[in-house]
């Protein structure tokens, strides 16, 4: 039993990005060299995930140009020898990846957003990633697990829905989904309660649900029976609270880091970070910190 389709949904409007994202996808966004969306793929194909499903709008044609083939700048570096750039381009969608792609036609929230692909993701467990919040495994880079890859391992090991959690300030709980669990000191907990964006005084715990999720497909008619959520969208939160007592739901304490990159202050956060990680740019973007009189 293992994951095998990822659901993105990105049909969102990106306004806390405005004026950038007036006529770029948020998620098309670059952090050094890529855009957040290719993040997010080549994490879930870490994983072993195939099948990647996008839930678009009508804006956001420039996410399915960047994963289509593109002839001429292919041709163009093919003439001119360059072949480093052209594999480069080549592994953006490797040949046994497949894109499949539905609209959203109006943005109803994250909970609408994942049964737009019901009928693509038919009767199995998915993964269901926020491009927006760019995930980084501990010690990824020197090889170690992507956070989808650790949660598969923990889906495989006890299957049903797992969430991938993280600790936050009590003051910034409602921004999240936010739940309580079995366990505190677990990396894998069962889950017994879980509420959307709540105050800070009547928050059930302070572990935050992040931007990665494993689903069962009991979670696409469960959020077909709920009412209008917070902000008056359908919530993904609510469909999966709805699960607890049914069937098994789990926190997942990851081992990595997220970076809010639907704020300014994570976006930054995430290029500066990774391109203190890259061999090419490291040293020269820490000889300018270096010179900052901040």
């Amino acid at each position: 039993m293992t994951i095998r389709k990822a659901v993105f949904p990105v049909g969102g409007l990106g306004t806390r990005f405005l004026p950038a994202t007036k006529a770029i996808p948020k998620e098309m966004l670059p952090v050094v060299d890529k855009p957040l969306m290719q993040y997010a793929v080549e994490e879930a194909y870490a994983a072993g995930i195939r099948e990647m499903i996008f839930v678009t709008g009508r804006h956001k044609r420039a996410i399915e140009d960047h994963f289509d083939t593109a002839y001429e700048l292919e041709m163009e570096l093919e003439a001119a020898g360059k072949s480093a750039l052209l594999e480069l381009v080549h592994s953006i969608k490797p040949d046994d990846m497949d894109c499949v792609y539905v609209r959203q036609p109006r943005a109803l929230g994250l909970g609408h957003a994942v049964l737009c692909a019901e009928r693509l993701v038919g009767n199995e467990s998915f993964a269901v990633l926020l491009a927006d919040d760019l995930m980084m495994g501990k010690d990824q880079a020197q090889g170690g697990a992507t956070v989808l890859q650790q949660m598969v391992q923990a889906y495989e090991s006890s299957p049903g829905t797992v969430l991938a959690v993280q600790d936050v300030p009590r003051a910034e709980t409602r921004r999240y989904g936010v739940v309580d669990v079995h366990g505190a000191n677990q990396a894998l907990a069962e889950v017994f309660a879980m509420v959307e964006k709540p105050a800070p005084d009547v928050a059930p715990s302070t572990l935050a649900v992040a931007g990665r999720y494993i689903l069962t497909p009991a979670v696409f008619e469960s959020i077909r029976q709920q009412p209008r959520g917070a902000g008056g969208e359908i919530q993904l939160t609510d469909g999966i609270a709805a699960l607890i007592g049914q069937e098994k739901v789990q926190a997942f304490r990851y081992a990595g880091k997220r970076y809010d990159c639907g704020s300014k202050e994570g976006f930054l956060e995430a290029t500066i970070d990774l391109a203190l990680a890259n061999a090419e740019l490291s040293a020269s973007v820490r000889a300018h910190l270096k010179r900052l009189d901040v």
